[in-house]
């Protein structure tokens, strides 16, 4: 049951995000403000940037209620994404900056042409949009339990949030916002992790509490599913526009590389806090909802005024991933389709003017997307949606960059055309029991391994 200090907590917290949104209007006098920040975010924003779009709600309520049903193995997707955030450091940070472009599809046109810059952008727009939608109904059920408001207006207010959120500076909203998020979510999750460590007996106490399999075990899932999830994460951050987009702001390429290296390296360590959590939880409170874990300790455990920080961080972490994704998909359909198809000629002003428009078209069309479907499952649109990325970006990206010369245009445009579109085939028609993520690796990796051998063998101009 929420007190008058757990309410006004929420809502001065929500205000200064708010607040700190409306503050970025102040860095951003151009589209290339909006849209890279004039290239020139240091080190912190990058960070912020991306660190601030990974904690979600999978980072921080999805690994406390995992780590309730299978222990130690919750911490692949925060492990995974810490991994990620340094292997794009440490490999593609470099060329992804030096390239001059604004978004995935333009960095891929600079291999393969103008036409997948078009075809890649449909899809990834496509693919996030899914996870959009995911991170609104993460945010709505939170909303709904938290405060007295049934599911379409607590789906609009998510939508608001999401927009107040990066519409005023655009990527500096991102990176200022996030860098805020990040704050209070680790000091809240730090915080309530070693209260939970305490509450427990410590290591001895969880030990003698749970059993050594799985909840102690890395693997608890098995070593195919937990490896795999490390998989995915990688997959997705290659593949998504605001992780890439946050690389091309960097004021140079040390900016961008220590930026990746620095979201890193702190990301684990929240998976860690939850992890604890969830199994206090779980020697605690056995019976409870497993998704309800995180919220309901901060709740019972904590201060009123920390708890409703701590369940507005939450809140935050599901909206500012949300406003993450929404803010690259506004970028790609501003640079890859309306300055390169709609309108060549638009002045700068009204490119900044359509990064606006469009971020509000985007979450509109969310909310209208969600008003039938308030009751789906989170999970579902996420599949999806990394199926999506992954298909269309992951290897063409990586091709461009590692085998530049070996890779054709048309092999390029025919993978970033192919494996998405059987990648939906498959989610449609093929059976459940295979991720369609990696029946559209498959295609892409086959087309750009195979079709260059076959243009050469039978002499074929690209």
């Amino acid at each position: 049951m929420l007190s008058q200090w757990h309410i006004i907590s929420i809502i001065i917290t929500l205000m200064l995000v708010t607040i700190i949104g409306i503050y970025s209007l102040r860095k951003v006098k151009n589209s290339s403000d909006f849209a890279v920040g004039g290239r020139s975010i240091g080190t912190t924003l990058v960070a912020s940037t991306i660190a601030g779009t990974m904690v979600g709600g999978a980072s921080t309520i999805g690994t406390a209620q995992l780590a309730f049903q299978y222990g130690f193995s919750a911490w692949w997707f925060t492990l995974g994404a810490g991994l990620s955030s340094i292997i794009l450091g440490l490999f593609l940070a470099t060329p992804l900056r030096r390239s001059g472009a604004s978004t995935g599809p333009g960095f891929l046109a600079q291999t393969y042409g103008e036409g997948a810059r078009t075809i890649s952008c449909i899809f990834s727009s496509m693919g996030i949009f899914l996870n959009i939608i995911g991170n609104i109904l993460a945010a709505t059920a939170l909303l709904t339990s938290i405060l007295p408001i049934s599911p379409f207006p607590a789906a609009c207010l998510s939508v608001l949030l999401i927009i107040s959120y990066v519409i005023f500076g655009g990527v500096w909203g991102t990176g200022l916002v996030g860098l805020f998020k990040l704050i209070v979510i680790y000091a809240s999750m730090i915080y309530a992790g070693f209260l939970a460590y305490q509450y427990s007996g410590g290591w001895s106490g969880i030990s003698l509490s749970l059993p050594t399999f799985p909840y102690l075990s890395l693997f608890g899932r098995g070593l195919g599913t937990d490896l795999a999830s490390a998989f995915s994460l990688l997959v997705g951050v290659i593949s998504t526009q605001t992780y890439l987009q946050a690389v091309f702001a960097g004021r140079n390429v040390a900016a961008s590389r220590n930026g990746a290296l620095v979201a890193g390296l702190i990301i684990p360590w929240l998976g860690l806090a939850g992890i604890v959590i969830g199994l206090y939880m779980k020697i605690s409170y056995p019976l409870i909802n497993p998704a309800e874990a995180l919220p309901l300790f901060f709740l019972n455990h904590l201060q009123p005024w920390l708890g409703g920080v701590a369940l507005t961080a939450l809140l935050i972490s599901s909206i500012g991933t949300g406003a993450g994704l929404t803010l690259g998909v506004s970028t790609m359909l501003v640079q890859d389709i309306y300055k390169k198809l709609i309108s060549p000629q638009a002045s700068d002003q009204n490119v900044l003017l359509f990064s606006r428009l469009s971020i509000i078209l985007v979450a509109a069309f969310a909310l209208v997307f969600l008003s039938g479907n308030l009751n789906s499952l989170i999970l579902k649109w996420s599949i999806l949606s990394m199926a999506l990325r992954g298909a269309t970006i992951c290897f063409p990206l990586l091709f461009a960059i590692f085998l530049h010369g070996y890779v054709t245009p048309r092999a390029g445009t025919l993978a970033i055309a192919i494996a998405p579109t059987g990648t939906i085939l498959w989610a449609i028609f093929g059976p459940g029991s295979l991720d369609p993520l990696y029946i559209g690796l498959a295609l892409s990796l086959g087309i750009l391994l195979l079709l260059p051998v076959a243009e050469k063998s039978f002499n074929i101009s690209g």
